[in-house]
């Protein structure tokens, strides 16, 4: 995820010098929450978990696969239900014991204090340390997870993607956030960056990917100062399970700018690979890792996923009625 920091870093840099300048006119940008925080504490965040550790469906010229994708489909239908309610009820219990509180930064508990990397909030028990029943609610998403991973009715990922038919890819489309253990995924009413709704478009024609951020209005209906956040990605294909990303930019929509309403596009661009291999020189890894996704379960409905890091991504579309009930 080395570009990743990369961008963030000189994303972080570019927005700290604007704020100094707005800190000069006694102005400052601020984005979304409860306290409303600087602009400059405001961070992109790349979603993604770990490699699957089971093989891909065995392939025959015998085989039917459209009619065993059906049959293993309707198969995990019940397990999609009840990891539905599972995230319901994790979700009912978070509000009433709690919820990490996270904001921007490794300060804010976002990242790892050595690795910069997205924290895992499941990491050194994280939700046993809210409550017994919340613990033991996540521990049953992640069992429903291993469950639903060898009913995974989609065993090659690569299907028409990059070529005129990628629409039928199915990956392609807008995906949104369910459940995540990424903390820079994670957002709530209790922190200083406020709540969010969290999404993944795939362009899977062009290849392309964007994550998105969109921030919850303030309690009086109006719209934070900065309040969309995005990330765009070139995915590539590696195999029948693993996408790779190669980070290509950030933006942000800022809103309101000395006071006044405006609707403000803010660009980042992403260092090249050489400049970012002359800044790893100066680091202790010298190799750059790469940034990847594995996905676990797809279907038309649901996507689960699990990034390099080993975050895990619960994902539905939005059409799907039955993920968004109790939301």
């Amino acid at each position: 995820m080395a570009e990743r920091w990369l961008v963030l870093g000189l994303a972080l840099a570019v927005v700290q010098a604007a704020q100094a300048f707005l800190t000069s006119q006694t102005l400052l940008l601020r984005s979304s929450g409860a306290t409303i925080p600087a602009i400059s504490e405001v961070k992109l965040s790349v979603f993604a978990v770990h490699r699957s550790t089971l093989g891909s469906l065995p392939r025959s010229p015998r085989l039917n696969l459209h009619g065993v994708r059906a049959a293993v489909a309707q198969d995990a239908g019940p397990l999609k239900a009840e990891l539905l309610e599972s995230i319901f009820e994790l979700k009912r219990l978070q509000e009433r014991d709690g919820k990490e509180s996270v904001d921007f930064g490794v300060k804010g508990g976002e990242l790892d204090s050595k690795t910069r990397a997205p924290r895992n909030l499941a990491e050194d028990d994280g939700f046993y340390k809210i409550s017994e029943d919340v613990g033991k609610a996540a521990d049953r998403v992640f069992g429903l997870v291993e469950q639903l991973e060898p009913l995974n009715p989609t065993p090659d990922i690569s299907l028409n993607f990059q070529t005129e038919e990628g629409d039928k890819n199915p990956l392609h489309g807008r995906w949104q956030l369910l459940f995540s253990t990424a903390a820079d995924a994670t957002f709530s009413k209790n922190s200083t960056r406020g709540d969010a709704i969290v999404a993944n478009e795939v362009d899977a024609k062009r290849g392309k990917v964007m994550n998105i951020i969109e921030f919850c209005p303030q309690e009086d209906g109006s719209p934070k100062a900065v309040d969309v956040l995005k990330v765009r990605l070139q995915a590539e294909i590696l195999s029948e399970k693993r996408v790779g990303l190669t980070f290509k930019y950030v933006r942000a929509r800022v809103r309101k700018l000395f006071g006044l309403p405006v609707r403000l596009p803010l660009f980042f661009p992403v260092p090249g690979p050489f400049l970012t291999r002359i800044l790893y020189l100066f680091r202790k890894q010298k190799q750059i890792p790469r940034a990847y996704f594995d996905v676990l379960f797809l279907d038309s409905d649901l996507r689960i996923h699990k990034t390099g890091e080993g975050n895990l991504f619960i994902q539905a579309r939005p059409e799907w009625e039955a993920a968004w009930k109790q939301q």
